[in-house]
């Protein structure tokens, strides 16, 4: 297994893979605007290697892009599919290499991940996992289910609640993170649990339990996910510690054991922890609250905008109304659920927009 470190390697790790490749290129892709990788994709078709991408069905404020990336990738000879949308989003980076070579990333094939941002990627040639990437990558682009058979290849939303849950479980000594974003409760209250036993743990990004000790990255835009432990293992992919990309997105990581790897990450880490210390900018707490009077005027517009999915959500209950019976809208329980999934559900939507505004200005920056 080999790691790649961004940005200090660049996209030369990346365009060696694809020129090296004598028979197939698989690979999914969220985000990208490397005319290079491009350019070497169809240069790989052009001299007979079966290149098949599976394209994201959607990404915030850029599926006009994919579709243009769609074309020009099916005009230069390419196989295209295209994620299912029953997922919110589809958002692991995979490369599989002649069905030899397995490449899982946790950035994008964009420049701003490759050259402004933090960001780790493994590869290994190990027979199992490059099977179980290809048994995911089929499954995907035929739009079926998929059942993880290796633990070590940790699938969102197949199997990551559980996995990663058991990698913070098995700390003994120390958990050092790179997360974006922390904001999941079960894996919070873990971490939290490690603390209390005398775990240390230090994250550089943010968590939104503010007892939690984390760091903004200095000087670089954060975009991997990734978790040290006891300086033993590490894992590295493409899912935050949040119920989104847990649960509701296709994401994937792998754990490593490969003591020289996980060295480097640790050493990596402790570099860009160092760096953050040493910077003006505090530690990262909770989340602030807005003025009264602003929460107020955005109350307002969301009543406004939401006017036509309370009508949506009349319509929805009627139709229930209509096949169990009225006397639905008279037991308690059932009314307790219903305001329970509405509540759920406008939750999820805003914790999702906040989180993806926040990257969003990262992004930027």
């Amino acid at each position: 297994m080999k790691l790649i470190i961004e940005p200090e390697h660049g996209v030369a790790p990346i365009l060696s893979a694809i020129q090296s490749a004598k028979e197939s290129i698989e690979l999914t892709i969220f985000r990208s605007d490397r005319k290079d990788i491009e350019t070497a994709l169809a240069s790989a078709a052009s001299r007979g290697v079966k290149v098949t991408v599976l394209v994201a069905h959607a990404n915030r404020g850029g599926e006009k892009l994919l579709r243009k990336l769609e074309i020009r990738f099916l005009q230069a000879g390419i196989i295209v599919a295209r994620s299912a949308d029953e997922l919110i989003r589809y958002h692991d980076k995979v490369m599989i290499i002649d069905r030899r070579r397995l490449y899982v990333l946790s950035f994008n094939f964009t420049t701003l991940d490759m050259v402004r941002s933090r960001a780790f990627g493994l590869w290994t040639e190990n027979p199992t996992l490059v099977q179980e990437a290809v048994k995911l990558f089929e499954a995907d682009c035929r739009r079926i289910e998929y059942s993880p058979s290796r633990s070590s290849l940790i699938v969102s939303p197949a199997n990551a609640r559980k996995e990663l849950g058991a990698f913070i479980k098995r700390a003994q000594k120390q958990l050092l993170i790179y997360d974006p974003r922390i904001s999941d409760g079960a894996m919070t209250r873990l971490i939290q649990e490690r603390i209390r036993q005398g775990v240390e743990v230090r994250i550089i990004g943010q968590a939104t339990e503010s007892r939690l000790k984390a760091q903004r990255l200095k000087g670089l835009r954060l975009h991997t996910r990734t978790m040290i432990r006891d300086g033993q293992q590490a894992f590295i992919g493409s899912q935050s510690l949040r119920a989104m990309e847990l649960d509701r997105r296709r994401e994937v990581g792998l754990v490593v054991r490969e003591r020289q790897i996980v060295k480097c990450l640790a050493e990596t880490f402790e570099a860009d922890w160092a760096a953050a210390s040493a910077s003006d900018e505090p530690a990262v707490k909770g989340i602030g609250t807005l003025p009264k009077n602003e929460q107020e005027r955005v109350a307002n517009a969301l009543v406004h905008e939401l006017r036509p999915i309370a009508a949506q959500v009349k319509r929805t209950v009627k139709k229930v109304i209509a096949k169990a019976g009225d006397e639905v809208l008279h037991d308690e329980g059932m009314r307790d659920t219903v305001k329970k999934v509405v509540k759920r559900a406008v939750r999820d939507a805003v914790k999702e927009a906040a989180e993806e505004a926040e990257d969003s200005n990262r992004q930027s920056t």
